[in-house]
């Protein structure tokens, strides 16, 4: 069986230290706001999964299916000898195209969960006993340096996680990818389009609350980490859909005035009735837009497949120059 590498280049403290940081300053900002990745402790990541089969949650699917269609035009077209996956948690959307790419020698699955690397890591090799694996524990918005192995690569950030970025955050992380890259590299991206409201509100508002479930362990792992008292009955869950920015915003809407401690940052946080807790943005792209934020970071689209139905697109770039 060929070896199982994994490295760290994320301290092992620096989870708890960005929780913290990200709390005091997301609980006393307004409006409040925390980032999505604090949804994805173990439960979250189980419900996230169970969102993925709801009959409401197209992307998965919808990506799924460009990937079995169209993963042997991205091995013609890339030659890849390396996959690198950014944010590859269980690597079950690579699996189609680790199958497909035909040259491949190495992959670098990048997550902060050095527990679903490992546990990936387990399951391709014993599909693929010839892959070499080398995992990176890392927190690829913060500057990635990847192990050296043969190019040309390919880097995928598939399932629509760009979306999860603000433009300006998206500009940077694409800009900070692009300086990585040789000219034989390329770029596998996933993203969300624009598409009927009541089709994109419904994925994030399914009929049975699981969505609502998701949103509200935020709340669970702030209580479990820092000590906090939050009682997540106290909220709502909101789905809405931004026309003027293209994005689904979640949110938590307090049902009634709450105060809630947080001993670990000495911190007590206070919600009006009907106040509410941004915790995801969810952007949507159209193909211009995408290759125009790729253009910007110095990348040129090549390629652009999509769905039977348009609902998601996978996009193929290169270096400029």
């Amino acid at each position: 069986m060929s070896p199982f590498v994994i490295s760290r280049t994320l301290p092992s403290d620096a989870t708890a230290a960005a929780l913290r940081a990200d709390v005091a300053e997301g609980l006393t900002r307004s409006p409040k706001a925390l980032p999505p990745k604090w949804f994805y402790d173990a439960r979250g990541s189980a419900l996230f999964d169970e969102i993925t089969l709801l009959p409401e949650y197209y992307p998965t699917r919808a990506e799924r299916e460009i990937l079995l269609a169209r993963a042997a035009a991205v091995d013609a077209a890339t030659g890849a000898r390396t996959l690198v996956e950014l944010g590859s948690g269980s690597s079950e959307k690579t699996r189609h195209l680790i199958r497909a790419l035909t040259r491949l020698d190495y992959y670098v699955p990048v997550d902060v969960s050095e527990s679903a690397l490992s546990g990936a890591a387990a399951t391709l090799l014993a599909e693929h006993p010839r892959l070499n694996v080398h995992a990176l524990v890392a927190d690829f918005q913060y500057g990635l340096t990847l192990p050296d192995t043969p190019g040309p690569r390919l880097l995928a950030f598939l399932g629509g996680t760009i979306g999860n970025l603000l433009p300006a955050e998206r500009a940077e992380f694409l800009a900070g990818l692009r300086t990585g890259m040789t000219p034989d590299d390329a770029l596998l991206l996933g993203t969300d389009l624009v598409k009927d409201e009541r089709v994109l509100v419904a994925a994030y508002d399914d009929a049975r609350g699981v969505t609502a479930a998701f949103n509200k362990n935020v709340l669970t792992v702030v209580n479990r980490e820092l000590g906090a008292d939050f009682d997540p009955a106290d909220f709502a869950h909101v789905a809405l859909w931004d026309a003027g920015h293209e994005w689904i915003e979640m949110r938590l809407r307090a049902r009634r005035p709450v105060l809630a401690k947080i001993p670990a940052l000495d911190l007590t946080v206070h919600f009006t009735a009907g106040e509410e807790l941004r915790t995801e943005v969810s952007a949507k792209f159209r193909q211009e837009g995408v290759r125009s934020e790729l253009g910007a970071a110095g990348l040129e689209l090549t390629h652009w497949w999509t769905d039977a139905r348009g609902r998601f697109a996978l996009s193929l770039s290169r270096p400029v120059g």
